[in-house]
């Protein structure tokens, strides 16, 4: 097959079957990969502006039944270890972030056995009686599953609740890969591909916004990567008129260090390369889905830089706080000025944005790079 042919059909935003997304990963040069999903970023964002949030990371609990084979952070409802948040908690972190000048949540926690719906309903109404101008990005797909079963409930059901109670925008988290092959084997007591992406769909025609992830360099294949890919956008291709849908995708390489799969399974690292070309087919696989966003806590910041230039818009949150990850490994730490100054140094714009990536002025606490 000619990869002119392709970079064309790519360069006119036409969606590449899988078999041609998979071929374009193993065949083409990087520096031409690259380049195309360079053109492909600059036909949906014009100019050089690199967007950037800040927020908090908040796990409800650590408790969760799915047993996901990459995870040190969870434990069982009777372990010594096991923690909720209490609202007190909430109450001086949410106060932490806002002196940093983030006003925005990404809660999430794991699918414990005896938290149902009221639980999810009650805290999150609580925080927005209290913090009325935080914005709540919370749960995912596996938690909503977790609790429509839980309850007996649809999945609509149960978004429409957690709506009405303070949710504003649903994280892709928990998509993993979406292959029930691979699924069974790393997480088996998650939502499965279908569920996943039936959780998304509903999410969907609500009109709530959305976005989704993929953690990639376990046991699954390029094909199931690119698979993976081909779902999340046809899935956007049918969202309605009036939904957001997905606004972003976030790849990560699995950080596995101490990890049962880890001790199963002799992982190699996500070279750089291969993560920068997975950004890349992203962007071209991925041509409906606005934002591509890189993960400087997995992959460091000279990684992230390069890949602004593969396709990436966006590089996510300062993360004023996470657990999950950096407790199997990553261990890259910035502040409000360190992810401006890299931004500038990779030769872009930073600018601030919310979780729907609207653009906003930099807080007054927040020292602006190179003013």
């Amino acid at each position: 097959m000619n990869l002119d042919h392709l970079y064309r059909r790519a360069l006119n935003l036409e969606p590449l079957t899988l078999e041609e997304g998979e071929l374009l990963y193993e065949v083409a040069p990087t520096s031409e990969l690259m380049f195309v999903a360079w053109q492909v970023r600059q036909k949906l964002h014009p100019g050089n502006t690199v967007t950037w949030m800040i927020d908090r990371n908040i796990n409800i609990t650590n408790v969760c039944i799915s047993g996901c084979k990459f995870c040190n952070f969870h434990c069982k409802v009777n372990s010594s270890e096991q923690y909720t948040t209490t609202f007190e908690e909430y109450k001086s972190k949410i106060e932490a972030m806002q002196q940093l000048g983030g006003n925005q949540l990404l809660i999430q926690g794991g699918m414990h056995p005896q938290y149902g719906l009221a639980f999810y309903t009650d805290l999150f109404s609580k925080l927005k009686e209290a913090f009325p101008e935080v914005r709540l990005h919370a749960l995912g797909p596996p938690e909503v599953v977790h609790i429509a079963r839980k309850e007996r409930m649809s999945y609509r059901e149960v978004l429409e609740k957690l709506i009405a109670s303070g949710l504003e925008s649903l994280p892709g988290a928990g998509a993993e890969i979406l292959s029930d092959r691979v699924r069974k084997q790393i997480s088996p007591g998650k939502a499965r591909t279908a569920e996943w992406l039936e959780v998304m769909a509903e999410a969907h025609q609500i009109g709530i916004l959305t976005s989704a992830t993929m953690m990639f360099g376990h046991i699954e294949t390029i094909r199931e990567r690119i698979e993976h890919m081909v779902l999340l956008r046809d899935l956007q291709s049918i969202k309605p008129s009036f939904a957001p849908g997905f606004m972003a995708f976030i790849p990560w390489p699995i950080m596995s260090e101490g990890t049962e799969l880890g001790k199963m399974v002799a992982l190699s690292p996500v070279l750089p390369v291969e993560y920068i070309r997975t950004i890349a087919i992203s962007r071209i696989v991925l041509n409906n889905i606005p934002n591509i966003q890189a993960s400087w806590l997995t992959i460091g910041k000279e990684t992230a830089q390069v890949c602004l230039h593969a396709g990436a818009n966006d590089l996510g949150s300062i993360m004023i706080e996470e657990n999950v990850v950096s407790s199997a490994g990553a261990s890259f730490k910035l502040s409000a000025l360190e992810m401006q100054r890299m931004i500038a140094e990779a030769g872009f714009y930073p600018q601030l944005r919310t979780q729907d990536y609207k653009f906003i002025d930099l807080p007054p606490v927040v020292e602006k790079y190179g003013a």
